[in-house]
């Protein structure tokens, strides 16, 4: 079972329990973690009315048959007086107008809901939530002849709503059993609130910095987060002190690591490369309104931090890291370091020469932010001539500093000097790094499948460079197009082996990353011009993906936090500050709830709890945290099931399944920009 690297250590941290917030006192012995949390079990909503540009949470989620409020985006009120059913599925934002539209209708067979039913209607209405009109009836039709989806356990049907196409808010009704879905909305803006929210994550992971109540939401206020940065010293002894201010918190913990934040740098700058549309200038982050588009100026916020962890002489230092606290500007903890190294330096490389060209190329960026572009391009040669001459250092820090393992092997390292050679040469035409990714590009393509996206935009991202080798650029689009016209990549819009329509060959340690990874797969045969006769079922499959985070799924879940519009969403997730018990811990129970927009890691069947349960955790307090047997689900379920909404922290270890990732963001991000307005 592949686990993703850069959470890998969680798995690692065994029964020893080394981080103070992942073991401390506020469980109580007790867990959050019940089958009766698993958000997917009976249709109750349970996302409030969440932040929206900066506002505060209501702490508590709208009942079943009652989620008037939720999902609609047109004037007016919303009537929708039948019970909500957890066996109507859709998307709970809603569809573009021109969109492919599909309701799934399903029966439990496997799985912790086996115990419940549902026969479909023989006919299914979509309503005007605001009028009551039925613009359409229509039949279902069966899913693969009525067989049971094994990686779901789930009976299903779909209903084909595609020509629906009138800008308003909707729901599915069942008109025999007089039930219901979750109100959605039809227009090109569907997906608008849902990206600000998505975006606005990276603003609560910004390290350095107070969370003032006017952008973060008096609920997510704070001071500044680690202001003794400015002092950060060597892991081993606290000397050579740097001032390393900034970036964003990885993912549930608050270090912060130079190969992955610089590699999110780049993901994000794909999305706004790719469509810039989506990106405007007031999402409420300290930079609104200065010219510059916001992702832009939240991107910068880790490319300062970067700028900072690169030595005189090119080199960039690996990590930097702290304990961790709730809330963050109450860890006092010494900032410690990691030396350089040489991956760490490549991917940042390739991070200041891919924005040095995007961010050159908006005029705004240069007002804003006069010689901004031209820095970056200078600071990633000189990145590139200190690898270059040391192309074996390495440091693992894990056991050091830090919670996960960032650092790579020999492959590793070479894909990362081909990543930076391919950004070098798109920005200054140089020869050298053209005749490097011309030797060594293959390597890029060796595994085709959404888990190597990174490797695989790469070699993409070559073929678009001026002055391009024509032969590799050919070489690079034919694999490509025969990888992703294969039978399990495109073929799966006639094979359907998915009743969820969202295929995946594996569910592991953040799924949900590779969700969004298969859907960018789709999306990279358009924005790289693969084939024009595929871009249409390329889209449609893309979209897909969007879908099944949006509540299109067998615990018909939104896989974000605390997201306004969602009728049932994730309502607490592994996080050193919104941690099991505190005054974040979870919408509805805590006194705050976390805030919107965070991603989670999703179903991983491989979940289970601490090596150390059922007894030999230290003492018989720790043992009774463990609970009686696994917690199931998310273990012992389809793959599609395996997924709690819960927090707890050692021994449960929810981070396997719900500690959000800036890297899983990003990836989303870039998605989900594919179809906002």
């Amino acid at each position: 079972m592949a686990i993703h690297s850069r959470l890998v250590a969680w798995a690692l941290l065994g029964t020893s329990c080394s981080l103070a917030w992942a073991c401390g006192s506020s469980n109580s012995g007790s867990s959050n973690g019940s089958p009766d949390a698993a958000a997917g079990d009976d249709g109750s909503a349970s996302s409030s009315s969440g932040g929206g540009s900066g506002g505060s949470s209501s702490g508590s989620g709208s009942g079943a048959g009652d989620d008037s409020g939720s999902g609609g985006k047109d004037a007016g009120p919303i009537v929708a007086p039948q019970p909500l059913s957890p066996f109507i599925v859709v998307d709970q934002f809603g569809y573009p107008s021109s969109a492919e539209k599909f309701a799934v209708l399903r029966t439990p067979v496997t799985g912790f809901d086996k115990g419940k039913s549902y026969t479909p209607a023989a006919k299914y209405a979509v309503v005007d939530a605001h009028s009551g009109a039925k613009l359409l009836e229509a039949a279902p039709q069966a899913w693969n002849g009525g067989a049971t989806d094994t990686s779901s356990g789930d009976k299903a049907w779909w209903l084909d709503f595609s020509t629906v196409t009138t800008v308003s808010d909707y729901f599915v009704l069942d008109e025999t059993a007089n039930v219901r879905s979750a109100v959605f909305h039809i227009g090109d803006d569907a997906y608008d609130d849902v990206l600000t929210q998505s975006t606005r994550m990276y603003y609560y992971q910004r390290d350095g910095i107070a969370k003032d109540a006017k952008y973060a939401g008096a609920d997510w206020a704070d001071g500044v987060a680690h202001p003794q940065d400015a002092m950060c010293g060597l892991y081993s002894d606290g000397s050579g002190a740097h001032d390393l201010h900034g970036g964003w918190f990885d993912a549930g913990d608050q270090n912060r690591y130079t190969n992955w934040a610089a590699s999110d740098v780049i993901e994000l700058l794909r999305a706004y490369v790719e469509n810039p549309a989506p990106f405007g200038d007031a999402t409420n982050i300290p930079e609104s309104g200065n010219g510059v588009p916001d992702l832009l100026d939240e991107v910068k916020w880790a490319l300062d931090w970067l700028v900072r962890m690169q030595n005189a002489d090119g080199s960039v230092l690996s990590i930097a890291g702290h304990q961790g606290a709730s809330p963050p500007s109450t860890d006092t903890s010494p900032c410690k370091y990691g030396p350089a190294n040489t991956s760490g330096t490549l991917t940042t490389a390739a991070a200041f020469a891919f924005a040095s060209k995007v961010y050159g190329s908006v005029a705004s960026v240069g007002t804003a932010y006069p010689g901004f572009a031209a820095d970056l391009g200078t600071r990633a040669q000189q990145a590139w001539t200190w690898a270059l001459a040391n192309p074996s250092v390495t440091f693992y820090n894990s056991g050091n500093v830090g919670a996960g393992e960032q650092e790579v092997d020999d492959n590793g390292r070479l894909q990362k000097k081909v990543q930076a050679a391919v950004f070098l040469f798109e920005l200054t035409g140089n020869a050298t790094y053209q005749s490097f990714v011309d030797a060594n590009y293959s390597g890029l393509l060796s595994s085709f499948d959404p888990f190597h996206m990174e490797q695989i935009d790469t070699a993409l991202e070559y073929t678009k460079a001026k002055g391009a080798t024509a032969s590799v650029t050919s070489a690079i689009l034919a694999a490509f197009k025969s990888g992703v016209e294969g039978s399990g990549y495109l073929g799966t819009l006639t094979s359907n082996p998915d009743p969820y329509m969202s295929p995946l060959d594996g569910y592991t340690w953040g799924s949900n990353q590779d969700k969004a990874g298969q859907g960018n797969m789709f999306a990279d045969v358009v924005a790289f011009s693969v084939d024009a006769t595929a871009n249409a079922n390329a889209t449609r499959a893309a979209e897909r993906y969007v879908h099944y985070v949006h509540g299109v799924n067998p615990l018909q879940l939104v896989y974000l936090s605390n997201m306004p519009g969602a009728t049932k969403g994730v309502t607490r997730f592994f996080h050193t500050w919104f941690a099991h018990g505190s005054q974040w811990d979870a919408v509805g129970v805590s006194k705050y709830g976390p805030p919107p927009g965070y991603l989670v890691g999703g179903p991983n069947p491989g979940y289970n709890w601490d090596s150390c349960c059922p007894s030999g955790c230290g003492s018989s307090a720790n043992n009774a945290m463990c609970g009686a047997a696994v917690l199931s689900p998310p273990a012992g379920q389809p793959d599609q099931k395996s997924y709690l909404d819960f927090n707890d922290n050692w021994p449960l270890d929810s981070w396997q399944i719900s500690e959000p990732d800036d890297g899983y963001q990003a990836q989303w991000v870039r998605l989900l920009s594919k179809f906002a307005k």
